[in-house]
């Protein structure tokens, strides 16, 4: 092969200083070549892959390279893009399995050596794109796979297998999930959306079946689990939370609930990872399929919290589950995150007035849907309120119910109007009615008298029904504000248009109001003295076209000889120009 490249390389260095020229594909072909040079004389023998010629302390003969396709050949230009069908890369050559023997048909003393032999095959890869490549052999694996859990289920749980259920696990499950295909960050709606499932399923459930086997039986010891489920193990179960297919976030929310509860000593580093993960999708990616699944496991978590509650926990609730409100896939996992909230205020009253704070300053003014889920949980969180806290926040409480009261969002009204069919509530406005009724009547009295849904209609009459007859003297003293402060506005706005018409007329009295064309602005229906007969008695022509103009243009007015040759001077010295 030394002969060949000498004898090439010389060659080529003839056909350069003749002015010869080769590309590169070329020139990979020929050093690639078995075709021996005639410099080199004949080619030897090689010797076969399977049975080698060497003789002791000697090195093993080279092998002659198969010729390269053009496939093989790095391209010159940018990488092609290859999807792949699974979250998992298939290498190389898959070895075929052979079927072994069940446990029954083998003595018990054999068992233990056939569960290694059937882990063994169990460890192996499948490429499950291919929907029809290996099918025997992945067969084998999903019935090796049934026969290892009913033998667990049947015998127990023998030391020497431990290693071997991990493994399994570890082998199939942990792997590298596929990136996201848009780089926007989109709520996944479970009505509209499909789910990605992943191909390799079949193979994945029963695993997750096995492992849940393996914790949930009753000779599970953990002294002796701990030492091969540690705390990289739990950071890996936590990674495969971002699956996108539901089925396997669920077994695998399943499987981190039962390592919860069997393995004590790595109970805190599990609340430290998932701490870690929810600040992650706070602070940075905003995406994370899984997030709804561990605020579940964080629920059932939080119940079992011992009173009082530990700095950390409480530093949880304020860093970690009040900011998860902010995200814009709030709806997605709702339900489990105001569960985790209720379980702490449960646990704690004291931390109603911190859960009220938080959730009015994250407040939104533009998201209706997110509105109408905060108002549920305020609600909630209203049922667990005592007296002192209360007295605290009634101010910002019911500024708030008066923003949602008169929002122009119907479903936003409408939510926060159904408050008053829970007694609690009622009950809570009545104790404040000095500071609730106050602030809440204007929005409920400006809607009442002219709203374009009827049932917001039905409802503000209802509530202000209730309030009526609660602090009829109260309702009687608002109702009466209202109007007066209704009056003066109306008094302040006419007297404002009064002011605009005399100063419009006024500057129709000048000289040089022929002359230029004054913008009128397009008044609704409040500025009668604009139609008047000042207006009337110009030129239809001029009249369009201070219809047309609602801002007065630039190139409209008089050009003024001193204010140019100030602006003139001002540039000038601007630039450091003397203007004289």
């Amino acid at each position: 092969v030394k002969a060949d490249a000498l004898a090439f390389m010389s060659s080529r260095k003839q056909q350069v200083t003749l002015g010869g020229t080769m590309n590169r594909k070329s020139i990979v072909r020929k050093l690639v070549s078995p075709v021996s040079s005639p410099a080199a004389g004949p080619v030897l023998p090689q010797a076969s892959p399977s049975r080698p010629v060497s003789s002791p302390g000697a090195k093993p003969p080279l092998q002659p390279a198969s010729p390269m396709k053009s496939s093989d050949l790095l391209p010159m230009g940018g990488r092609e893009t290859k999807l792949q069908g699974s979250s998992r890369l298939r290498v190389g050559k898959i070895a075929q399995l052979t079927p072994l023997q069940s446990f029954y048909e083998v003595l018990p003393r054999e068992r233990p050596a056939l569960f290694k032999e059937k882990a063994r095959q169990c460890c192996v890869l499948f490429d499950f794109s291919d929907p029809v490549s290996d099918l025997k052999s992945k067969d084998i694996k999903r019935v090796a796979l049934g026969d290892m859990r009913q033998y667990i289920m049947a015998e127990g749980l023998p030391e020497e297998i431990y290693p071997d259920i991990v493994q399994i696990f570890a082998t199939n499950v942990f792997r590298a999930l596929g990136p996201v295909d848009d780089g926007n960050v989109v709520a996944f709606d479970p009505d509209e959306d499909d789910a990605s499932l992943e191909v390799a399923w079949p193979h994945l459930q029963p695993i997750y079946e096995l492992f849940l086997t393996f914790l949930e039986s009753k000779d599970f010891q953990p002294s002796i689990a701990k030492r091969h489920i540690d705390s990289r193990f739990v950071d890996n179960v936590l990674e495969v939370f971002d699956s996108e297919d539901p089925r396997e976030r669920e077994l695998i929310k399943t499987t981190l609930h039962r390592m919860y509860g069997k393995l004590l000593t790595l109970r805190g580093h599990m609340r430290r990872a998932i701490n870690n993960i929810m600040l992650r999708f706070i602070y940075e990616t905003e995406r994370h399929n899984g997030l709804s699944e561990l605020l579940e496991i964080l629920g059932s978590i939080i119940n079992g919290f011992a009173v009082p509650l530990k700095p950390e926990h409480s530093q949880f609730l304020v860093q970690v589950l009040m900011p998860l409100h902010k995200s814009k896939g709030l709806g997605v996992y709702f339900a489990q995150l105001s569960y985790c909230v209720l379980q702490f205020l449960e646990k704690e009253r004291r931390f109603v007035e911190v859960v009220l704070r938080a959730l009015f300053k994250i407040w939104p003014r533009s998201n209706s849907p997110k509105e109408v889920l905060l108002l549920n949980e305020l609600e909630e969180v209203l049922q667990l309120i005592d007296g002192p806290t209360f007295d605290r926040v009634q101010h910002v409480l019911f500024r708030q119910m008066a923003y949602c009261l008169g929002s122009p969002h119907f479903q936003v009204a409408e939510r926060a109007l159904l408050f008053f069919n829970n007694e609690h509530f009622v009950h809570l406005v009545a104790s404040a009615a000095s500071v609730a009724v106050p602030l809440i009547f204007p929005a409920l009295y400006k809607h009442s008298k002219h709203h374009w849904n009827a049932t917001i209609h039905n409802l503000i009459v209802q509530s202000l029904k209730i309030i009526s007859d609660m602090a009829p003297s109260m309702y009687d003293d608002c109702s009466v504000k209202f109007k007066a402060e209704a009056q003066r506005d109306r008094r302040k706005e006419s007297g404002r248009e009064e002011r605009w018409a005399l100063i419009e007329a006024r500057a129709m009295l000048n000289p040089l109001a022929d002359e230029i064309d004054i913008a009128h602005p397009h008044s609704p229906a409040a500025l009668p003295e604009m139609r008047g007969p000042m207006l009337q008695a110009r030129a239809p022509e001029d009249s369009m076209l201070c219809d047309s103009m609602a801002i007065r243009r630039k190139s409209a007015l008089p050009a003024d000889e001193a204010t140019q040759r100030a602006l003139r001077d001002f540039h000038l010295a601007a630039h450091g120009v003397s203007p004289y």
